[in-house]
């Protein structure tokens, strides 16, 4: 299918023959300059840097907000017209209150980015917590298992799809919104550096930071998320068992 794609690519770019549509040749010839003459590297492990504390502060945060509205409906109510307030603020009107009330440094781009993505796995968490079965965790109980084991043993295992889908769906998320951020106030990362070709209408250097984005997040998925759901289920068959 990919090579399907590339040639059409190929062949559209050589009868369209303009400057606004490159080649998928032009393409990876960016890519290759940008990569040992350019910046791309640099860019890209400093939005990664970016986007991997700001993934750990929203998950963590988030995960724990979850569960504890998930869990007891008096704080769900008090506090559910807050998450949907929070849910549909705009990323931008976030991100540009942050750096005007923390200035453009770098402590303002990771709290806006955490601030947009934290109501996401809030309400992902929240429902995984509502659904969890009582009766288990009453089985529990009558076992006397410590508040730890039951959590941990018990409770955990039951929303752990409603983490991996908040994480996997927050990592999607968090990207674009770094990007805005380096675009709108960093001097570094990809967002910057994007900035910079758009200014150059350098379409094919956009491409191929696009190109070198889209594999950094395959090869996460492949080395992260795989792996960890792999071993995570292992574990919960061989409790199970």
């Amino acid at each position: 299918m990919l090579i399907i794609l590339a040639l059409t690519w190929q062949t559209a770019a050589w009868f369209i023959n303009s400057a606004d549509f490159p080649s998928l040749l032009n393409v990876i010839d960016s890519f290759i300059y940008h990569v040992n003459q350019g910046d791309m590297l640099a860019n890209i492990s400093i939005t990664l840097g970016r986007v991997f504390i700001s993934f750990i502060i929203a998950m963590t945060l988030g995960v724990i907000i979850g569960i504890i509205m998930g869990c007891s409906d008096k704080v769900n109510e008090l506090s559910d017209t807050l998450l949907i307030i929070a849910l549909n603020i705009p990323a931008l009107v976030t991100i540009l209150l942050c750096y005007i009330w923390l200035g453009l440094v770098e402590s303002a781009a990771i709290t806006a980015v955490v601030i947009n993505k934290i109501p996401t796995v809030v309400v992902m968490i929240r429902e995984g917590a509502r659904v969890v079965d009582q009766d288990l965790l009453a089985v529990a109980k009558v076992y006397k298992l410590s508040p730890r084991i039951t959590f941990f043993k018990v409770f955990l295992p039951q929303i752990y799809p409603y983490i991996m889908a908040s994480a996997r769906a927050g990592l999607s998320l968090i990207w674009k919104i770094v990007l805005v951020v380096e675009l709108l106030g960093r001097s570094d990362g990809v967002g910057f550096a994007l900035n910079t070709l758009f200014q150059f209408f350098d379409i094919a250097g956009i491409l191929a930071y696009t190109f070198a984005f889209i594999a950094v997040v395959l090869v996460i998925e492949a080395l992260v998320f795989r792996p960890l759901d792999k071993l995570t289920s292992r574990g919960m068959n061989h409790d199970s068992a």
